[in-house]
Order: structure tokens, then C-alpha cells, then sequence
């Protein structure tokens, strides 16, 4: 399956380690990184630019913006696009509230969390292009 659906991913991600790591994790599935936004506002203008097929987003950004709020400009924007959180404050998102979100990794992650989400993130929005 990992190698089955490729696609653009942006990283919305201020830790510019984690962001490296997170795009050679991407790149190695295949996947194109179209950029890495480090705030809301980067985030907005780099995936209006070029829509992405899949976000991999954090939730406290460099200018203590929010990754939510990033995520929810763009979605609203661009449409319907597969997120997957990784953070290090789950307890942000996961508050009980609809929607929660159907991907949330915490921080510290382990590679293979990633790719596992990444591959299933991509999968299920393929497979809903296709019954849509």
C-alpha cells in the first residue's frame, strides 16, 4: 500500500529539524513536498499555490499561530484535503468535540508511525475520489 498512491504533501512544521525529517520520510514514499510553511499565513499562501493532495501539519507554529487554524483556512479554501497532525500537544485536538481529526501522531513519533499514516491518509482519499 505505501507504494501504491503518490501525491503532493505539504508540511506545515516551524521545527525545521523535524521538518526535514518529515520531508525525507515523505519524499522517500514518492511523494512531492511542495513546501514547508512555518506559520498560518505560510501555510495558506503555500498551499493556495500549489493545492496539496495531503498536509502533515503541527499545531504551534513559529509566530504562536495555530496549525488548526492553518488547517482550517486552507480546507475551507481549497477543499476537502487528508491531515494528519503531528504534535506535541494532542490534547489541543483531541477534546471530545466533532470532528476530531483521523490522523493524530504525537511527538516524539517513530518513522514508521508516519509512513503508516502517510499510506493510509493518501489510500482513503483515493478511495473516496473514486466513489465520489
Amino acid at each position: 500500500m505505501e507504494q501504491s498512491i503518490v501525491g503532493k504533501v505539504m508540511l506545515i512544521e516551524d521545527e525545521a529539524i523535524i521538518a526535514a525529517d518529515l520531508s525525507e520520510i515523505a519524499s522517500g514514499l514518492g511523494h512531492t513536498v511542495t513546501g514547508i510553511a512555518r506559520t498560518r499565513t505560510e501555510a495558506v499562501a503555500l498551499g493556495n499555490d500549489d493545492r496539496p493532495d495531503l498536509i502533515l501539519a503541527d499545531i504551534q507554529l513559529a509566530d504562536n499561530s495555530s496549525g488548526i487554524d492553518a488547517v482550517n483556512d486552507l480546507l475551507g479554501q481549497i477543499g476537502d484535503v487528508p491531515v494528519i497532525f503531528i504534535t506535541a500537544f494532542p490534547e489541543r485536538l483531541l477534546t471530545g468535540d466533532r470532528p476530531e481529526p483521523a490522523f493524530l501522531i504525537s511527538k516524539p513519533y517513530k518513522e514508521e508511525q508516519v509512513i503508516s499514516a502517510i499510506s493510509q491518509a493518501m489510500f482513503f482519499a483515493s478511495t473516496e475520489t473514486l466513489l465520489g
